[in-house]
Formats: C-alpha cells, structure tokens, sequence
C-alpha cells in the first residue's frame, strides 16, 4: 500500500471507530501524550503522564474533564437564559397579550447575529450537524471558541425569545472541551474524536440529567460506528456530566410527572397511532424546516435576514406566547395538568386567554406554526437547536391526541391526557432525530416515567418506521446528505462519500477547437494515449466530443486533412456529469449509459475534464480494500 494510501485508510479507520494498538513502541504501553510547549510545568505533566498513566486510564482521565466541563456549560447556559427570560417577562400580565412579545425576540437575534460576526466571526448555529460532520469528515479539531461562543450566543437567543433550544449549541460546546485537551495533549486521532463523542454526550447527560440518553444520543446521531472499548469513556463522561448537574440542581428530574394511571394492555393501538401521528408531525417538521432554511439561504444580507426572521418570530410569539423560548413552561402545564383549568394555563399572555373552548385550536395553530419560529429564529441570525422543539411538539402532539381521543370516546378505550403527552414527546424526539432509543431513554429520564417504559417504545418505535419511510436521513444529517457529505452504515454509500470526483477528473487531454482542420486534430492528439476529446469554443464552453476510435477509418487518410472540420466529426456524449454530483450520481449515470469515458463540465458548461469508467472504478476498489483491511 502507497504512503498515500495509507494515510487515507487511516482516516477511514479512524472515522469509523476502528481500533488497533499503535505500532509505535512507547514506555511499555504506557500513554502516548505530548505537550510541546516552552512552558517547563506542561512538559514535565506530559512526561509525567507518559510515565505513570496508561492510555487507557489517561483517556478516562480526560473523559472525566470532558464531562465536568460540559455539565458547568449546561449549567451555566441554563442559568443565564433562566435570568434573562425572567428579567424580561416576570412582569407581564397573563390575562392579555403584550406588544414587547414583538420587541423581544427581534432584539435577541440581532444581539446574537452583531456577536457572531463582529466578536466570534465564525459561523456557530446548527451544532450537531457542525459536529456530525466533522466526524463524518474525520475533522478532530473543533475550533476553541466554541467552548463558549455558542453558550453566549444561544443564551442571547433564547433568553429573549427565540423559539430553539439550548441542548444543540451546549452539545457543540462539549465536543469542543474534549476536542480542545485532545489538541493541548496532542493525542492521537482516535482519541480526539472518542472525546468529541465524549463531549457531545456529556452535554446532553449533563443539561438533561440524562446520563443513559446521553450515551444513546451519542451512539444514535453521532458516532457512525463504535467499538465496545469506546463505550467506557463515554459512560463516564454522560455520568460525571449528572452528578454535577444533581450537585448543582438537585435530584429530581427536570420535569415533574406523577403516572396517575398506568399503562394497561387495551392502550397499546392507541400507542401505535400516536406514534403514527409523532412520525408525521416530525416529518412535518423536518421537511418544512428544510425548505425554510433554503429561503433564507437564498438571502445574501444578514439584515435581510433579520428583517425576515424577526418578523416571523414576532408575530409568531406575539400571537403564540408558548413560542417563547423553550416552551419548557409550557410542556410543565401540559404533563402536570390534573383539572381542566391547570391545562388552560397554556393561554396566558395570549389573545385567546378566557377561550377555554379554543384550547384544542390554539394547540393546533402552535404546532403547524412552530417549525416556522424555530427556522425563523435560526435563520434570522439566532443561534439554537432542535431538541427543545421536538419536545414542545411532541408534548402538545400527545396531548391534543389524548384529547380528541378522549372527546369522540373511540372505541370505549379512555386515555390519560399526561400520559399521552409524555409519550408523544418521545415520538417527536425519535422521529425528527431518527433515534428512538434516545427517544425512550430521555422521555424516562427527564420525567422519570420509567413505569411507561412499554408505551415509550411502542409509540417511539411507530414514529420512527413512520418517518422513515418518507424521510432517511435524521433533520441532523439531511443537510449534509443533500450535499453527499455523509457516512453512514453503508458500507458501499460510505466508500462513496470518501471518495472524489474532482481526484479522478483528467485535465490533462489537449482540447480540440471547431474550426480545426483533421490534420490538425491528428497532430494535436497524435501524443495522448486518450481516445476521447472534447471540442469547445472559444469562451472554454464544451460543444461535443471527438471519439477516435469512430473517425479511425479517415484518420490515416491525409488526402482528407483539409475536408473535415472537428465541428463536423465531433458527437454529443451520451451522459455528461457535472462538478457538484456527488459521487453515487457519477456512478449511476455509468449504470446507466455504454460509455466508457464521459465529460464533466461545470453548471454553465465550461468543460472541466474526463472521468473513465476503469479510473473510476479501480479508485473504488482501492478504497474497498482499504477499508476493508481495516475492519478485519
């Protein structure tokens, strides 16, 4: 295997979790871990490291940090949102709408978009996909700032407003505590990117106190593949993260839920539709987010942006208070609400407050409208994630449920409507992420509702094959499948992604002119090996394709040279491919035409190079076998 070669199977390993002692001998297995730096104390530490820890006591060592500093950024971020919200709204009157509900959230994504670009000068929102990527693209470094960018941002966002969660910027923040002691201690790769998945699952065990769903996120929606030696560090991470956060918040769970009437076996059709249900509202949700995101990726100005994200996040909330935020007020009513009038409290501050009759309707509207406020806050410059959303969503989803259900008395079977809520906020969860056992494992946690486990996965479960069988990607990876930047489980679609058309494009094939006489396209190809030219004007743009094996018959008759023209001889190709396939494109337009050779031309036609089949494939084969050795 070539030194280049190589080099790249290494990174496909590393990407893929596979794990294999490094050849090097040092210190007897003992860690390998340097600190270059004129600074004697971190030399000395480094040394001192090497010396007495192996590598595996100093990864749980690290992983241990990793998790500290998460579960202090969880808590931290929750505590400034907590005094931002409430320095701002502890005063309203919930009998009536409020005009500063227009004001609020403006300010807040404006506050946010200055701090990005004047202060971080970085792109920081959608922090799980930033993360999933860079495993994807075996990118251990995560930039430093993101240690605290994201918290101040997001707590800008939030605190005034913006209709997100804090879960996806503290996750990005994790992963960058552990991607940053990796870079201090210049560990090897497979070690940086076990503490980004240590980080990103700290995070989330950390802000939920969810030690289980934190490994589960992490196993589910991050890490493409993990060995079992992997899983140590990640448990101790996601348990250091909740033990701070019992320290710092106390024991309980961080919604209060009482299971007044538990599960019984009649229930479980209406667990399947209700999963049915969460399995379209989150594809709902995925899709209509997707298509926001690109309106706004169409605007080339931050303040137009702003002008329209704040705009449809103000009336938004102005209209729909539980917009506001997380919408974890809202989800309290909803899973606590043992009498009619503790459910009515999800009106206040609102136009509907004193219409009881409109709950159902207003619940309704909340629920196509959200997906529009989360996108508009995001993409008018604000900075938050999807978890808290899907939350919401599912809350009010089961809830709603429950109730119709309940009205309309369908088939005698009674439903209890915080039960259903709480389900319903598993379902969501599970579909938006493709991740049902983070769906399960986190509903249990944060509610403590372990005695629902059953309805919890049934109704988790049906979301998921729900959505799936519309929507393959997570609302996490769908940004990066479009642009065919993700691995996946795939053995075959990951050996496509790591591979690239632009590698085993031929630029090298002299270009042939219209006007060009036989005799001179003879003497212009008479060098090349190739059998395939590309005639083009005079701009570079790609007019046809010269194959000699067809004009063979004329090519060595001279007395010709002067009578035919390359306009005359050339052909259209029967495929082109362009600069922006991906790599799954290329080879099924092979598939599907004879060629053994096609042309690639950029979106206005500029002729690029040659792709041939045998080139194709033989790069193919060699990331195969690549890949391959390393996972056998």
């Amino acid at each position: 295997m070539s030194e280049d070669n190589y080099m790249q199977a290494q990174a496909i390993s590393t990407t893929f979790g596979y794990q294999e002692e490094d050849e090097t001998p040092s210190n007897n297995g003992r860690a390998y871990a340097t600190i270059k730096s004129n600074n004697k104390w971190k030399r000395k530490l480094g040394i001192w490291i090497s010396k007495h820890l192996s590598k595996k006591q100093f990864t749980l060592i690290l992983a241990l940090l990793v998790g500290l500093g998460s579960a202090i950024a969880a808590q931290l971020l929750k505590l400034f949102i907590h005094e931002i919200e409430f320095m701002l709204t502890s005063q309203f009157d919930v009998t009536h709408a409020n005009w500063l509900f227009l004001i609020y959230p403006v300010v807040g994504i404006y506050l946010t978009a200055l701090f990005i670009k004047y202060i971080v000068r970085d792109d920081i929102g959608h922090g799980v996909t930033k993360i999933l990527y860079a495993l994807s693209r075996r990118q251990g470094n995560i930039r430093k700032h993101n240690c605290w960018s994201s918290v101040v941002a997001s707590a800008l966002t939030i605190g005034f407003g913006g209709s997100v969660g804090a879960e996806s910027p503290i996750v990005l923040t994790g992963s960058a505590i552990g991607s940053r002691l990796g870079q201090i201690f210049q560990l090897d790769h497979k070690t940086m990117m076990l503490l980004i998945g240590c980080g990103a699952s700290g995070a989330v065990a950390g802000i939920f106190k969810a030690p289980i769903a934190g490994l589960m996120f992490t196993l589910e929606v991050l890490m493409v593949d993990l060995t079992m030696a992997s899983l140590l560090p990640l448990l101790v991470s996601c348990l250091t993260a909740t033990c701070i956060t019992y320290a710092w918040t106390g024991m309980s769970p961080m919604f209060d839920f009482t299971l007044n009437s538990p599960f019984e076996v009649n229930r479980v059709p209406t667990a399947v539709l209700l999963g049915i249900c969460c399995g379209f509202i989150s594809l709902y949700f995925t899709r209509v987010m997707n298509w926001f995101e690109q309106v706004f990726g169409r605007l080339n100005n931050m303040y137009k942006k702003l002008a329209l994200g704040g705009l449809v996040l103000a009336l938004l909330i102005y209209f729909f208070p539980p917009l506001y935020g997380e919408g974890y007020s809202t989800i309290s009513f909803l899973l606590n609400s043992q009498t009619e009038a503790e459910a009515n409290n999800v009106l206040n501050n609102s136009l509907f407050y004193g219409h009881p009759e409109l709950l159902l309707v207003y619940l309704g509207l909340i629920i196509v409208f959200k997906v529009f406020a989360t996108t508009a806050t995001n993409g008018g410059g604000g900075c938050g994630g999807t978890f808290a959303p899907s939350l919401f969503l599912g809350c009010i989803g089961g809830f709603v449920f429950s109730r119709l259900w309940n009205v309309y008395g369908l088939w005698d079977i009674s439903v209890p409507e915080t039960n259903y809520a709480l389900l319903g906020m598993a379902g969501v969860m599970s579909g938006v992420f493709h991740a049902p056992l983070t769906g399960v494992f986190l509903i249990a946690e944060l509610t403590g509702g372990y005695q629902l486990f059953i309805p919890l996965m049934i109704v988790s479960v049906a979301s998921y094959l729900t959505i799936h069988a519309f929507e393959k990607h997570s609302i996490y990876a769908m940004r990066l499948a479009r642009k065919g930047e993700l691995l996946t489980h795939h053995k075959d679609q990951s050996i496509l992604t790591l591979m690239s058309l632009d590698a085993i494009i031929d630029k090298e094939r002299p270009q042939l002119h219209p006007n060009m006489f036989l005799g001179q396209i003879v003497q212009a190809v008479s060098t090349s090996k190739s059998l395939h030219f590309a005639v083009v004007d005079i701009k570079g743009g790609m007019l046809g394709v010269i194959n000699v094996n067809k004009i063979r018959k004329i090519i060595f008759r001279s007395e010709l040279y002067r009578m035919y023209k390359a306009k005359q001889l050339m052909q259209q190709p029967e495929v082109i491919l362009y600069t922006d396939d991906n790599m799954q494109t290329v080879m099924d337009k092979f598939a599907r035409c004879d060629a053994g050779t096609l042309p690639v031309v950029k979106s206005d036609n500029t002729f690029v190079g040659f792709v041939s089949r045998t080139r194709l494939y033989a790069s193919y084969r060699q990331i195969m076998k690549d890949f391959s050795l390393l996972h056998h």
